[in-house]
């Protein structure tokens, strides 16, 4: 396991740095070859081998932001969410998923792992003995988000490890939504870490790229797979993401400050119905949250009042942004139903909990006080028209 265990800034800015050994500039320097010599070298560099200068430099800092042994990037959250899977999944096996899950790694696994013989079980909740309740002879897999999309659902990770461990599978996380700043799933025995680096790790809705964290073995036979599916990532995205990396953990750490004040100040609000945040004492699993994270989050979601329309709100909105994909330095709202859970039907989402108006809120770094004023006032204009219709 990766022991650097310094503090979470300091891995961010200077762990897997390159050396500017020529010129001596204060950041890495770029390495754009796709194009290596083959002989006389003590490895054969490949942009599709995850080998590059400046893709082993990157693995390093995901490696030790997630105290993991060894990490791979890829060129986006799927592709290194259906790499990870198919590196452990053959014909005849079967994999256990949380029930709230990525509407992505959901339509993946239900329109995907049937064509290679591969069965699969979603849970009805999330506790362990909901897991453990779909556990087969052929299981090899158990795969788990917390917290999830778009509902903030909690999982005790440390129950799933243990579950997993007592039956020899792999168990597998998508962490995005908390960030390695966040939370450290291997810290709590998860096999396999897996991010959307689109997000929290690039932070300015400009790159799209994935990660995967684990032990040298298992990425070694996550490696094997991904050399087939060709899934690798530019090397001037990979230097973008290094550069963005750098400052995730003063973004996140502000963004988790807004989003608890923002999730506070809408469950006060008599035009909101619910409010989906681990932050709030009244979540569900707030004591979970609590124990296993070291701060709540940027993500929330929360339900207007009925009769009030959530995407006229939406349209009022003159600060936060409606915009697609999440964790950018400004705010954003979408609603899942038309986006990041629009491949789900309408019955597999009202399974999740998932409304039509429901709201998903990506909450940025602006002062707090403007997002609050900006809420206000498309409140106000929704609630108008609707009086007026």
């Amino acid at each position: 396991m990766n022991q650097d265990r310094r503090g979470i800034n300091t891995i961010c800015t200077h762990a897997g740095e390159l050396e500017d050994k020529e010129y001596k500039g204060s950041v890495s320097p770029l390495y754009m070859g796709s194009s290596y010599a083959f002989e006389e070298v003590d490895i054969k560099r490949y942009p599709r081998y995850f080998n590059t200068p400046n893709q082993e430099a990157l693995c390093e800092k995901i490696a030790a932001l997630e105290h993991a042994g060894s990490a791979l990037i890829f060129g986006s959250g799927m592709a290194a969410i259906s790499t990870a899977l198919m590196a452990f999944l053959q014909a005849g096996d079967h994999i256990v998923l949380q029930q709230t899950l990525y509407g992505g790694t959901y339509n993946f696994v239900v329109t995907q792992l049937e064509k290679y013989g591969i069965s699969y079980s979603f849970t009805e909740g999330w506790q362990a003995e909901d897991f453990e309740r779909e556990l087969r002879p052929n299981t090899k897999v158990i795969y788990i988000e917390t917290p999830s999309n778009p509902l903030l659902t909690i999982t005790d990770m440390t129950a799933v490890a243990k579950l997993a461990q007592k039956h020899d599978l792999v168990s597998m996380i998508d962490n995005t939504f908390a960030s390695p700043v966040n939370q450290n799933p291997i810290d709590f025995g998860i096999d396999v870490v897996i991010h959307s680096a689109t997000k929290y790790m690039g932070g300015h809705s400009d790159i799209c790229a994935g990660t995967v964290a684990c032990s040298t073995a298992y990425r070694d036979q996550i490696w094997q797979t991904a050399i087939c599916f060709g899934g690798s990532l530019s090397d001037y995205t990979v230097w973008l993401l290094e550069r963005s990396i750098k400052t995730m953990g003063v973004r996140v750490k502000a963004q988790n400050e807004n989003a608890q004040k923002l999730a506070e100040f809408l469950v006060e609000k008599d035009e909101v119905d619910e409010v989906y945040y681990p932050g709030l004492p009244t979540h569900p699993s707030h004591a979970l949250a609590k124990a296993q994270m070291n701060g709540f989050g940027g993500m929330l979601s929360f339900e207007l009042k009925e009769g009030l329309d959530a995407s006229e709100f939406m349209k009022c909105l003159r600060l936060i942004k409606p915009s697609m994909s999440l964790a950018g330095v400004e705010s954003t709202m979408l609603l899942p139903v038309k986006t990041s859970h629009a491949l789900m039907s309408a019955e597999d989402r009202a399974k999740q909990g998932i409304k039509d108006g429901l709201i998903r809120f990506s909450v940025g770094i602006e002062e707090t006080e403007d997002l609050i004023i900006d809420i206000e006032q498309a409140l106000k204009q929704v609630k108008s028209k609707t009086v007026l219709t």
